[in-house]
Formats: C-alpha cells, structure tokens, sequence
C-alpha cells in the first residue's frame, strides 16, 4: 500500500511517500525551488517522491493533506468576531484569499495533482487530518518506542496550539488540548518579533542568542503575559499582542513593557534584546519541564514524543532529558509542517486502513535520509556542465583528503547520498570543519555563512564517543539536543573574562573545542551513527585517528536566507559564491584555487536575510 501525505499553501511546504508503512521519500519544497519556507503547492516534491518509488499519481492508495481548512476557516471567522471591530483591515487581507484558495483546498489539491494522473479516485482516497494529529503521527510511528506520551507544541492547527496524545502499537489518540489564541509557539514567537527576527524562521536564532543575556524580564512575563499553572497549562493575556486581529505579533503595549520598540532586522543588538530573549528561553523551558512532569506522573509513561514547532527548541528538549522524568526522548526531524506530511500518510495506514505497527527499538526515520541522490556519474556529468574543476578519488584517498583541508582549518562543503529532511544538516548536505579551532565560529559565519556573528555551530561526534566528551549518554541523531562539553574538556576563564558581557563573550574560547562551544558551555548535538551514514562516520573516524578528537563543526550546506542546497548545480553555486575552500561531492574532490574564477558568484544579495 502506497500512500502521498502532503502539506501546504501557510509554510515549510512538503510531500512524504509511504510504501506498506516504510518511509520512502520525503522532501520539502524550498529545496527545489530556493525560497526558503515556500509555502506553495509542493509539486516538485511530489514529482521526486513519486520518481523515488518509480510509481505514477495513479498507483497511490491514498493521498492524504495535513490538516483541515474548514476548522482553519471557522477559527478565522470565530477570532476576528470575537475581536472586532479590531483587526479588521487583517480581516479584509485574509477572507479574500481564504474564499479564493484555501477554503476550497480539495478542488485546489485536485487541480494541482491532476498533472501526475487523471485516473485517481478524488472522492474515496484523497483524504484530510488534523494538523496535530498529523505531527503528533510523524513523532509516534517512526518513533522506536510500542508505547509512548506524545506532546505537541506549536504556533496553531486549526484550533489546538498544544496537545498531548498516547501511543499505543498502532494506535494512537489525542486526550489533551490548549486551543488559540493560547499558544506557546506564538509566545515564542511574538518575542522573535520583536528582537527583529522573523517568525516561523528566526526562532533558533532568538535560542541562540538567550545565553549572552540574564533572564532579568521573567518577573515581568509571569505577571502581565502568561497565566502558568503548575501543570504546565497556560493562558496568554492576548491585550500584549496582536497576532489575533493585527498584521503584527506584538503591540504597544508591549513594548512599553519591555523598554522600547521592536528591533528593526538589521539594527545593532543590545543588552537589552539578549537579556529580553534569556527571559522567554527561561519561560519556555519552565513551561516545558512543568508539561512534562506533570504528564509523566499523571500517565506513568516513560516514552516521550515530541512534534510541532516547539519541539525544534533543543534548549528545552535538552532539559527534559536531564531532567529525567522520562526514560527515553524521541523527536521527530522535521517536527515543524514539513513533517505533518510524513504524519498524515502514517496516520491513514495505521488508522484509516488499520495496518499492524511492529517497533523494533530503531526508528524509522532512517537517519532523515530521504531527499534526492545522485549518482557519480550524474555528479561528474553535471559537474563538467557546469565548468567545475575535479579530481576523482577513491573513497579511502577522498576521505584522507578531506581530513587534511579540515586540519589545515578550512571550510569543506559536504554532499552526499541522500538529501535530509528536516531542517538541521545531518551530514549529508553540510559545511564542515575543524572544531577545535578558535577562529572556526567566526570565519563560518562571516565569510562562509553570511550571518550574525553570535549564530552558534553544532558538532558532530561519534555515537560511540559522545560521553566522552559531552554531557550526554544518548542519541542525538537529529541535532535536537543540547548538552554540555564536559569539565575536563571546558577551559577556565579569568576573572577579566568572566566580566565581559554580551557578545563579547563570544572572543573568549569555551574548551578544547572552541568552534562548537557556545557561550554557556554547550553544544547542539549530533549523534553520527555508522548504521545511517557510514561514510560521515568513517570521515570523523580518519579525523579522530589523525587529531585524537571526534568532534567536528557541521552546519548547513547554504548561506543565510538559503535553502539547504538539494543537486550538485546548488553545492557548485554556494561553492564559488562563498569562502568555501574545499568540495567533496560523491567521489569527486574540488579545491577553490583550480576553479575558473569568473565562474565566482556574488551570494551576498541573492537571498532574502532570514
């Protein structure tokens, strides 16, 4: 049994292919058409996960959309009535679309998908789930757990913006909702907003920046924004925002509470925005570590899924862990909307067509390797199109020479095997370098990177040697966990050191590791095992070999505001339009200096900051 699952048309577009419960294919559509967080109808995603399984529109059993417009719709309706007068120029922006698009989402979905096949039963076998029950679906059945407590966390579905559910073989229900306009993903994004980041996209940025600031504004959240109650639930006092009826997330008020207006995007971060964003950090991980404590004990469950938005917080997830409440943590690689397409086929095979589920302790995900591949003929032949200068090399003498230009500090592009998916580079589509260099951080992010000098790296680090060298005993295949270097790895500060304050911090170097150590000590961890990606795995083994250390810096293979580079034609762009030094890409070696220089790029203005 074949099933499509599809989300679309509000953002992180993408289509997943399930073959008798396997996960075969799975893409979001911003990698095929380079604009970040494209939202449109996901053809050509649709396109390669059918090519993937070698199989027309027609040989589907179902097709499945991630969520339902009509609850979407009457929300809309219910929130500006229950708000108006205000809000109602948003009113007169947003009806218009929602008759002309998305409240006729089924003869929409048919008029896009009728250019793969004509013959399909539109009536019977294309089909629609909640939006949660989809992520809680993506985070429970490729899950390596039979039993588990599922908890999602978002900005909002229809009308649920949290929801707990319980997992059961291949069964799987909701028992708990917070509904809009409470909302935890919107509270932290509201706060994204007003450090002049951009919501649905610069939340990460606002986690990385929390540890340069003191949380010196939580009094001021917890008496005037947000009613918590110590089971973890919530109401927003919604006078403070305007994500009801307005075009914006935060509103005067707002600002007065906090001392000033919202950041432009470019201008000059202050104390104030660092410690304004250690203040929401601190809220959200006490929400979070509230939720689960008090699911945990109420449920006795000792599995936990995590989906939605939220969940890409490894702050918060890094200490539920710690926290210990729960013996084992799951969270789905694409927990965002681009995974409640892999959700919504799982949910119609194992509850609309009651198929057995059989979990074996591994999961399902395999590794999030599920995009496109190219051979290395296709590789050299695109490669040679494209005017690009290579050497061929034989994989033990590519790896060595891939060890030797991260030993001498330079950036190497990474591309191999199977696009990720999700939004974390998981060494398949990566940048990568030596991370016990002092200048790594700051090269990778200036000159490679294009970005805010404060963006941190991740590491990635053996499976078999991560306690080594982290606070962590666990498998963090996804880059969905913080943990701390340990002790005797960290280095001592001065006491001149200790002072400074702001991104100051960031010149003074952490532990032996320096280029993936953030400023509080930690690190967001990747896991590198050698069942899902042996030939990263062997690279970091040669690393380990020549340096004694198996820790190196991995970040995405795209500048600031790019997608994640999908063929060789992206990786050779982003290669010449950067300071990237180094390319391996399949066999094939590329050094900067034997390229063609007018073949370089200027990357600095082709995509919109993040």
């Amino acid at each position: 049994m074949r099933i499509l699952g599809i989300s679309a048309f509000y953002h992180d577009s993408a289509a997943a292919l399930i073959r008798d419960g396997e996960v075969i294919a799975a893409a979001q559509e911003e990698r095929f058409t380079r604009k970040k967080h494209d939202a449109h109808f996901p053809q050509n995603a649709v396109a390669y996960c059918l090519a993937e399984d070698g199989i027309s529109l027609d040989q589907l059993d179902y097709i499945v959309f991630y969520d339902k417009p009509f609850l979407k719709f009457e929300r809309l309706l219910e929130t500006y009535l229950t708000f108006a007068p205000r809000g109602l120029r948003s009113f007169q922006m947003a009806v218009p679309l929602w008759v002309r698009e998305k409240l006729f989402q089924k003869s929409l979905l048919r008029k896009e998908l009728k250019r793969f096949g004509s013959r399909f039963d539109w009536d019977h076998r294309l089909l629609f789930t909640e939006h949660h029950f989809s992520h809680a679906a993506s985070a429970f059945f490729p899950s390596p757990f039979d039993e588990a407590l599922v908890l999602t966390m978002d900005g909002v579905g229809e009308w649920a913006t949290t929801s707990v559910a319980l997992g059961r073989g291949n069964q799987l229900e909701i028992i708990k909702e917070i509904h809009f306009p409470h909302s935890l993903g919107l509270l932290y994004s509201a706060f994204t907003y007003y450090i002049g980041f951009k919501v649905n996209s610069g939340e990460y940025k606002l986690m990385g920046l929390a540890p340069y600031g003191e949380p010196k504004y939580l009094n001021a959240i917890y008496e005037n924004l947000i009613d918590l109650k110590p089971d973890g639930s919530f109401r927003l006092n919604v006078s403070f925002f305007d994500y009801c009826t307005g075009l914006r997330m935060t509103n005067g008020k707002f600002e007065a509470l906090f001392g000033g207006p919202a950041r432009r995007p470019e201008e000059l971060l202050t104390q104030r925005h660092m410690d304004v964003a250690a203040s929401i950090q601190a809220v959200l991980d006490e929400i979070v570590l509230r939720m689960t404590r008090s699911l945990a004990q109420e449920t006795g469950a000792r599995n936990l899924c995590l989906a939605g938005g939220v969940a890409l917080n490894c702050v918060a997830n890094g200490k539920v862990l710690r926290d210990g409440h729960f013996d084992h943590i799951w969270i789905q690689p694409a927990a965002g909307d681009a995974g409640g397409a892999l959700g919504a086929a799982l949910a119609a095979y194992y509850l609309y067509t009651n198929h057995a589920r059989s979990a074996n302790g591994c999961d399902a995900m395999k590794g999030a390797y599920l995009g496109p591949a190219f051979s290395q003929l296709e590789i050299e032949e695109r490669l040679r199109r494209l005017g690009a200068s290579f050497t061929v090399l034989k994989e033990e003498c590519l790896l060595k020479t891939c060890v030797e230009a991260l030993v001498q500090e330079k950036a190497l592009g990474w591309f191999q095997g199977r696009m990720e998916f999700g939004p974390r580079a998981l060494g398949a589509r990566s940048i990568l370098g030596d991370a016990r260099s002092p200048s790594m951080q700051s090269v990778l992010n200036l000159k490679v990177k294009y970005r805010e000098s404060f963006r941190p790296f991740a590491p990635s680090v053996l499976r078999e040697d991560v306690g080594e060298w982290f606070e962590l005993d666990a498998d963090s295949p996804y880059m969905l966990l913080i943990a701390d270097v340990l002790k005797r790895h960290q280095r001592t500060m001065t006491r001149e050191e200790q002072q400074l304050f702001g991104i100051e911090k960031l010149k003074v170097p952490r532990s032996s590791v320096p280029a993936v150590t953030h400023v509080d000590y930690s690190a967001r961890l990747q896991t590198v095992h050698q069942e899902t990606n042996p030939r990263y795995h062997q690279l970091i083994s040669l690393f380990k070999e020549r340096t004694g250390c198996p820790v190196i810096v991995n970040t995405s293979f795209n500048v600031r505001g790019e997608p994640i580079v999908c063929t060789p034609e992206d990786a050779f762009r982003c290669f010449m339009g950067t300071e990237i030094e180094t390319l391996a890409m399949g066999d094939c070696f590329l050094r900067k200096e034997d390229q063609n220089p007018d073949l370089k790029q200027n990357y600095l203005k082709q995509f919109e900051p993040d």
